[in-house]
């Protein structure tokens, strides 16, 4: 592989599914499969989101030694109408569980991941309006 270059496979398996696959043997089913759903490529996007400033969200709190336990994102995004239907808005909501955590803390990381280090968000961020939210539970505590 050339130098600076990632490569990903996407094979075809029928109707409109696909097997996507890095060079390290990490697969990701596109569509549906096995009678199953599916998530679509532009659904794809915003699972990447949620997981790459999911990584930078725990990386953060831990370095700061913050007290998470569990952590979840939701993303929904909102497409144009007319082709290609890119997202236009895609809403971002921090779920974070954890004993003391510091709103500041948390505030700091959002915006390390979303301004810095989450390259799918910053990629996003040019057609997209990006916007977040979090709230802060106590282990065990259900979210809302």
């Amino acid at each position: 592989m050339a130098e600076g270059w990632t490569e990903i496979t996407a094979a075809w398996k029928g109707e409109l599914t696909f097997l996507g696959q890095n060079a390290s043997g990490g697969t990701v089913w596109m569509g549906p499969f096995a009678d199953q759903p599916g998530i679509g490529p532009m659904q794809l996007l915003l699972v990447a989101v949620a997981g790459c400033t999911g990584e930078d969200i725990v990386s953060i709190l831990q370095k700061k030694r913050a007290g998470l336990t569990d952590l979840q994102i939701r993303v929904r995004g909102k497409r144009a109408v007319d082709y290609p239907r890119i997202w236009t808005d895609i809403e971002i909501t921090y779920l974070l569980w954890g004993e003391d955590l510091r709103p500041k803390d948390v505030e700091q990381a959002i915006q390390l991941s979303e301004e810095k280090y989450c390259s799918v968000s910053l990629m996003l961020r040019k057609s997209a309006k990006v916007s977040s939210a979090y709230h802060i539970y106590q282990p065990g505590e259900s979210a809302s």
